[in-house]
């Protein structure tokens, strides 16, 4: 069954990365459930009590990610070489092992706890700070765990689909996971980044600039006119799995 979801989600990741692109929609005529099967069942439905409000959010998202979001981390793209990205990359993960540990053993998972804490050790000595990456050449690999994932482990439901700004989509589980997140980062933070002033804005700078590089998703280039909903649907199937697993 997870290997069924799992092949659902990735063809639709390629629907949603596909080519020609299209201009930002007006609301469509049409839903993505009006194409369910009868039946009280409707697997396609995600709660979603303020869409015209999210749309509008989407459509925002969409203006600034196109004009401004991208085109700085284009220009980031241009400068640095990809070996010096992949060096930011990797030092951003290795700062979010902490968050990662912390979840890990929230949701009483040791296996996971042991990789993380191990990776965090071999990244920052040998890997020098986290710069390389020689934990997942030893097939210790990334554990990627958040507060909204603690919350599902424990039976929180998703509650209700929102669109944040920027940030883009999310749910009332998973935006108070966020805040939590954040509040985790900022009590553990050895560089003491986000307690200098001088540091603080350069650094969140950064980490959003390296998190949208590694995100290969555009707006409005599924060349569906349900694409809304698709990414309703994606986000929140993925969730599920990343909870379940």
């Amino acid at each position: 069954m997870k290997t069924r979801r799992l092949s659902l989600l990735l063809l639709t990741l390629l629907l949603l990365s596909g080519c020609a692109a299209t201009a930002p929609q007006g609301k469509a005529k049409y839903a993505l459930a009006d194409f369910e099967p009868p039946g009280k069942e409707r697997p396609l439905d995600v709660a979603d009590p303020i869409e015209p409000a999210n749309k509008e959010l989407y459509r925002f998202n969409y203006y600034f990610d196109r004009y401004l979001f991208l085109p700085v981390v284009n220009g980031y793209e241009y400068v640095m070489p990809d070996y010096a990205e992949q060096r930011v990359s990797n030092f951003f993960d290795n700062l979010g092992e902490f968050g990662n540990f912390t979840n890990a053993v929230l949701q009483l998972k040791p296996k996971s706890a042991g990789i993380t804490l191990s990776r965090f050790l071999i990244n920052t000595t040998v890997g020098i700070g986290g710069l390389w990456d020689p934990a997942s050449n030893w097939n210790l690999q990334r554990q990627d765990e958040d507060f909204g994932q603690t919350l599902g482990r424990y039976g929180a439901g998703n509650g209700p689909y929102v669109v944040l700004p920027i940030l883009g989509p999310s749910n009332a589980r998973d935006t108070t996971g966020l805040i939590a997140d954040t509040a985790i980062s900022s009590a553990v933070d050895p560089l003491n980044f986000d307690h200098n002033e001088e540091l603080a804005i350069p650094y969140q700078a950064g980490r959003a600039i390296d998190t949208r590089h590694r995100q290969p998703f555009r707006y409005y280039k599924s060349g569906s006119p349900f694409e809304y909903e698709l990414v309703r649907l994606l986000y929140t199937e993925k969730r599920k799995l990343q909870i379940a697993k």
